[in-house]
């Protein structure tokens, strides 16, 4: 392992208990990583130097982009608004599956960076004229310090600030977070605990844990869950899931199902079939979930909104392209029925 050293994008992290022996406790994320002096902990990016916990990758985002909302994926929030997005290195979870190993499995001094502190990154936002920010790509949670920081200048500033993230955050940072974050997409991994460790290297209930806390904190909520052969494809897992998610008050959340390809560590896999993805939306349904989508898989053309009550299409999508909107604050045009989300 290469020393442990400051720079810039240093700073010292939140959330950490500081022992006698010199060895800190970060208690950012469930996994409560105890660091002996000089060690990282799993995310690769939070190191204890000389007895105390350091972000490394406080203003140094290594991916800035502009996306459509719809990429996030956020379908009832802002529809056909562009959203700036960024990521630094590193993540808490160890997914078998990951799409961006690259980024996400690398520490700060692997890659290039760009030099962007909160107030420049703000300034960047207002420049481009979008009207949110993103915390994405990777996993927002360990980089807390930079993402906090620029969600209460966004605020002040009328941005508002959306975070996609894997759930496995401990509760008190994000509840602390909540007042300065307008919307989140939670990637539901899979129902059950012990697939949960093996294709993530976390754990199912903290993530439900998040779940719960950003709808009592009144966060626009989606849940993204992909669906990976022979680990959360089950027929019966999903049906678990869709009860879970219905009986805890989640049954007007949208929820995207997304199909799985090849990628990182499970390159032999084949991608979900079409029968999986159909099955799950019918599950999904027949348990009480509203809004059910299905997402990378183009030919299947479920990625519309339909009112639940008279059934008519309200938002017409193409791919990440919204075609055409109908919703008037926040209502179906047709039939006065509310639709859930954020539509102005």
């Amino acid at each position: 392992m290469k020393p442990i050293f400051l720079d810039k994008w240093s700073k010292l992290a939140l959330y950490q208990e500081k022992l006698s022996d010199g060895s800190v406790r970060c208690l950012l994320c469930p996994h409560n990583c105890l660091l002996g002096v000089e060690k990282q902990g799993i995310c690769k990016v939070r190191a204890n130097f000389q007895g105390q916990l350091y972000t490394t990758v406080f203003g140094n985002p290594c991916t800035l982009n502009i996306d459509p909302i719809e990429k996030k994926p956020l379908f009832h929030f802002l529809p056909s608004t562009e959203i700036y997005s960024i990521a630094t290195v590193g993540c808490n979870l160890h997914c078998s599956n990951c799409q961006n190993a690259a980024i996400s499995q690398s520490a700060s001094q692997d890659l290039f960076h760009y030099n962007l502190m909160p107030k420049e990154l703000i300034q960047q936002v207002l420049n481009h004229k979008v009207p949110s920010i993103a915390f994405t790509y990777t996993e927002p949670t360990v980089f807390y310090e930079y993402m906090y920081e620029a969600a209460v200048l966004a605020h002040q500033h009328n941005l508002k600030t959306v975070m996609v993230s894997n759930g496995f955050i401990n509760q008190k940072p994000l509840l602390d977070l909540c007042p300065y974050l307008d919307a989140a997409n939670i990637d539901l991994k899979c129902f059950d605990d012990l697939v949960y460790r093996q294709l993530t290297g976390g754990r199912l209930q903290p993530v439900l844990d998040t779940l719960k806390t950003l709808k009592a904190e009144g966060v626009w909520l989606e849940i993204t869950n992909l669906l990976v052969p022979t680990y959360s494809d089950i027929p019966q897992m999903i049906w678990k899931m869709c009860q879970w998610l219905v009986d805890n008050g989640f049954g007007n959340t949208p929820i995207h199902f997304t199909r799985f390809y090849p990628s990182h560590k499970l390159y032999y896999l084949k991608p979900t079939t079409e029968e999986i993805m159909l099955q799950a939306k019918v599950i999904a349904e027949n348990a009480g979930m509203k809004y059910v989508y299905i997402g990378n898989f183009p030919l299947l053309a479920s990625e519309n909104t339909y009112c639940t009550t008279c059934k008519r299409m309200l938002v017409e999508r193409n791919g990440y392209i919204v075609q055409n909107e109908f919703v008037i604050n926040g209502k179906c045009p047709f039939c006065n029925d509310e639709i859930e989300g954020v539509w102005a």
